[in-house]
């Protein structure tokens, strides 16, 4: 048995995360997680990959109203408040390799983000249907699978092995999870293929790729060179470094912090 430590949600693709305390689970996972996502003219996705400065943004939203913070006051960006437009141009955007579907949020809203990023940029909701990568589920905006999970014993591994090499240890939020899970050990994210988590059911898929995202600092943007340095050493599988697990809703519920995570099938 294990527990549900953390649940976060990412309103906007590759802003920061707003923590929950219980949400509803969803066939695309949580409440309005990667509903929003910044594009540039030709309506690719855009990320921190390319934009550091993107991990600095603090996204809230309620349905109605998406408000945005700058986690900077050198920055001295005013928030963005904005109510989320339904009825503006349909546009065909990509995430990857994937084409999908946004709506517009018009003027307003891409000229605040252009001027923080000092690029061409719009802002787009997600609207339509999008299948995951694989395991037959929905997903919004979000790379590939409606949730990731990592177990907190996989990064006291991680950070042992930072120690190691005289590294700073890093804290979870640098590999951007849904949900968080105690007691299972480390990596055992890899090891199930079905949990039951208070009274919904996930299915674990895909180990995830990590990317330069991860060295990433959440709080100021400047970018180093771990955890891919030391995660080469011993998480390249399948030619990526994985660290944590997508996973699919595979019965619907609510989940809370502190929930009982149960095994109900091993990998």
């Amino acid at each position: 048995m294990g527990v549900l430590t953390e649940l976060n949600v990412y309103p906007l693709k590759s802003g920061g995360g707003t923590p929950l305390r219980s949400a509803e689970l969803g066939a695309t996972g949580l409440p309005f997680d990667r509903e929003f996502m910044l594009t540039n003219a030709e309506g690719r996705f855009l990320s921190q990959r390319e934009y550091a400065r993107m991990a600095l943004l603090r996204p809230v939203y309620d349905g109605e109203i998406l408000t945005v913070d700058v986690a900077d006051p050198a920055l001295a960006f005013s928030t963005l408040v904005h109510k989320a437009v339904d009825n503006g141009p349909v546009r065909d955007v990509t995430v990857h390799r994937s084409e999908c579907q946004g709506v517009d949020q018009g003027d307003e809203a891409a000229d605040w983000f252009s001027a923080l990023l000092n690029a061409d940029v719009r802002l787009m909701r997600f609207t339509g249907h999008r299948p995951t990568s694989r395991g037959g589920g929905e997903v919004a905006f979000a790379d590939g699978y409606p949730l990731l999970v990592i177990s907190e014993e996989s990064l006291a591994d991680l950070n042992a092995r930072l120690a190691e090499r005289d590294a700073d240890p890093l804290p979870m939020n640098r590999f951007r999870p849904n949900l968080v899970l105690s007691g299972l050990g480390a990596y055992a994210e890899d090891a199930v293929r079905r949990l039951r988590i208070g009274g919904a059911e996930i299915e674990m898929v895909k180990p995830c790729a990590r990317c330069v995202i991860t060295t990433t600092d959440q709080d100021t943007g400047e970018r180093g060179r771990e955890p891919l340095r030391t995660l080469a050493t011993y998480r390249m599988i399948d030619r990526g470094l994985r660290f944590g697990h997508n996973a699919v809703p595979r019965v619907l519920g609510t989940l809370m912090v502190g929930d009982t995570v149960e095994i109900l099938e091993e990998a």
